[in-house]
């Protein structure tokens, strides 16, 4: 864990937010749905996304369009879907809440947190040494 301890912020900020949405996210998933520790832990793991996607425009290890890249790109499509999936939950169409959250859990934790095991990023180094 060294290397991401050792990080400058918002890195390990960013990683632990992301990790521990994985692990709520996945709560999530499996538990029942509707009830008020599901609308809980829903509201922390919108938190955590917010967190995960805002902290990410202050880290700039890739840089493809100047200090920005793709990943970039996947926040502000996080942040409006965060919120796409909000409103339809308030407005009870509990249908699309649930397929937005399930694309923003596969997509933007778990597909992209693949990527952060790629050599020579930080978490392939926690990985692999």
């Amino acid at each position: 864990m060294d290397p991401l301890l050792t990080a400058s912020q918002p890195i390990p900020l960013h990683a632990f937010a992301a990790m521990l949405a994985i692990i709520l996210g996945g709560a999530q998933l499996a538990m029942k749905k509707g009830g008020m520790l599901h609308k809980l832990i829903g509201r922390a793991w919108v938190a955590l996304m917010l967190l995960v996607a805002i902290s990410s425009f202050f880290i700039y290890e890739l840089r493809l369009w100047g200090a920005f890249s793709p990943i970039h790109l996947l926040s502000i499509w996080t942040i409006l879907s965060v919120m796409m999936a909000v409103h339809y939950a308030r407005k009870g169409n509990i249908k699309r809440h649930a397929q937005i959250m399930k694309m923003l859990y596969i997509f933007a934790l778990i597909v992209t947190g693949f990527f952060t095991f790629m050599p020579g990023r930080i978490m392939y180094q926690v990985l692999f040494g």
